[in-house]
């Protein structure tokens, strides 16, 4: 499988040592990222091509094109992929917390009929929230996020727990886009942006990102804690994200699916 990649951070240089350097079918090909310059010497480490533009990659005979890189990325590109009938992963979910977007992309995924694929990220039991509103049956979601203070922006000097942000999914990722992704992750798979209830907090004691969800309904009631390491070299971004990214990479390939 031929795979193409918008960005070229920590995980797509994660995927791309996973992927590419490994005896697997899926290989990523090809790259886009800002910095043409610097993605060429990444790339021509793992046998891939640096494109100069989005169009140029979106012409290379790609099977699947995978974003890791902002939610500004998506914004910009993601219906010109689907309009080119390529399928898409998106890991910076946050984009979808824009509802005229969300719709734009649903929209045009039906009429290209093309997948999007929005990874788990760095939570779980997202199969459970979408099993429990199926029947509309869920009433509550509730997200709150312990990370370590030198991760969050603007909290790098605090000295002992703060809640930053305590409100709506929809408003914490506008002032945390690259934190807070998990929100909207669990927002689309339960009862939306505006109704899921999140609160972050900053905390200079841990060294993990702590996510604990709470949810209710006519199912009963479910709470789960994750607790992630982050990647090594970037505090900013959870393992367990990108270990999402890459499953949802295989799994697109994989006959047999678990849902």
């Amino acid at each position: 499988m031929k795979i193409g990649m918008l960005g070229c951070g920590t995980i797509g240089t994660f995927l791309l040592e996973t992927l590419n350097k490994s005896n697997r079918n899926e290989k990523i090909v090809a790259i886009y990222s800002r910095n043409y310059e610097k993605t060429k010497e990444i790339a021509t480490q793992y046998n891939a091509t640096s494109y100069k533009t989005v169009e140029e990659l979106l012409k290379s005979d790609l099977d699947l094109l995978v974003e890791v890189a902002t939610i500004e990325v998506v914004r910009q590109y993601a219906l010109q992929v689907i309009d080119h009938g390529i399928p898409l992963i998106v890991s910076s979910i946050g984009a979808f917390s824009d509802e005229v977007f969300w719709q734009q992309l649903k929209e045009k995924s039906e009429e290209k009929l093309t997948k999007v694929y929005i990874p788990s990220g760095a939570v779980g039991g997202l199969d459970l929230l979408q099993s429990a509103k199926v029947t509309d049956g869920l009433k509550s979601v509730t997200l709150t996020t312990r990370k370590p203070a030198h991760s969050l922006q603007g909290a790098e000097e605090v000295k002992e727990e703060q809640v930053l942000f305590e409100g709506k999914a929809k408003d914490v990722i506008a002032r945390y886009p690259r934190n807070m992704n998990v929100a909207i992750a669990l927002s689309l798979a339960g009862i939306g942006p505006k109704e899921t209830k999140v609160r972050l907090i900053a905390d200079p004691q841990v060294k993990r990102n702590v996510h604990t969800i709470e949810a209710n309904g006519e199912f009963g009631t479910f709470s789960l804690q994750v607790e992630n390491e982050p990647m090594p070299g970037n505090p900013k971004t959870s393992y367990l994200a990108a270990l999402s990214v890459l499953s949802s990479i295989i799994a697109h390939s994989d006959r047999i699916q678990i849902s």
